[in-house]
């Protein structure tokens, strides 16, 4: 008498019990995703890799593109941890910036999946602007804190652009910490609180050589 029990069959729908976890199914995509292309990747290739069935890959990610985009979000979930880079020494953020963007853009696995496509492009640009530009604005705070973001995310972007996606040769050509030890100052800049316009008007017309006693008079 075989008592043996009967192999679970593959469930379709809605995963119940112990079911295969997104993080299989994305380490299966990258894997393939890195191997074949965006194009050349089919679901049932990942579904099969990943020992589960295609129906699942639908209900967790929706669909292809779904998928590639949370493999491209663990990317840079893993190299530009917002939480780590936002919990440190504020002194030193705008270096922790900086090592983030180029450990992550550095990698070339990842570099190998931003070419593939305006889907990889998309991805990237969600991410700038609903997690790292959110969770800073959230993180600085006060009246001018979206300003300020927008200025760290823009300099960023263009560090991407020009040293990445589409390389000029001097940017290109530095090593991450020339990049760190240049655009440093612009970041503390950029993160550095800004005057009100009234006091800094103010400010302005108490410095004047027009403004009462403190002017210097011919």
């Amino acid at each position: 008498m075989n008592n043996a029990a009967p192999a679970p069959a593959r469930i379709r729908g809605r995963p119940r019990g112990n079911p295969p976890t997104r993080e299989s199914l994305v380490s299966a995509a990258r894997m393939l995703f890195l191997e074949r292309g965006y194009r050349r990747t089919t679901l049932r290739a990942v579904a099969g890799a990943a020992g589960v069935d295609p129906a699942l890959i639908a209900y967790h990610f929706g669909s292809k593109k779904g998928l590639f985009a949370d493999v491209m979000q663990f990317q840079c979930a893993n190299a530009l941890a917002v939480d780590d880079v936002l919990g440190g020494d504020p002194a030193t953020l705008p270096d922790r910036l900086i090592d983030a963007v180029t450990d992550l853009w550095e990698n070339a696995d990842f570099r190998q999946l931003t070419t593939q496509g305006d889907e990889a492009a998309e991805v990237i640009r969600e991410y700038l602007e609903h997690e790292l530009l959110a969770r800073l604005v959230e993180f600085l705070g006060g009246r001018d804190a979206t300003a300020r973001a927008t200025a760290v995310v823009t300099i960023l972007g263009g560090l991407i652009y020009t040293r990445y996606l589409n390389p000029l040769p001097t940017p290109a050509a530095l090593t991450p910490a020339e990049t760190r030890h240049i655009l440093v100052p612009a970041l503390c800049a950029a993160l550095t609180p800004r005057p009100r316009i009234a006091e800094a008007a103010r400010a302005g017309r108490r410095g004047s050589p027009a403004s009462g006693a403190g002017a210097v008079r011919p």
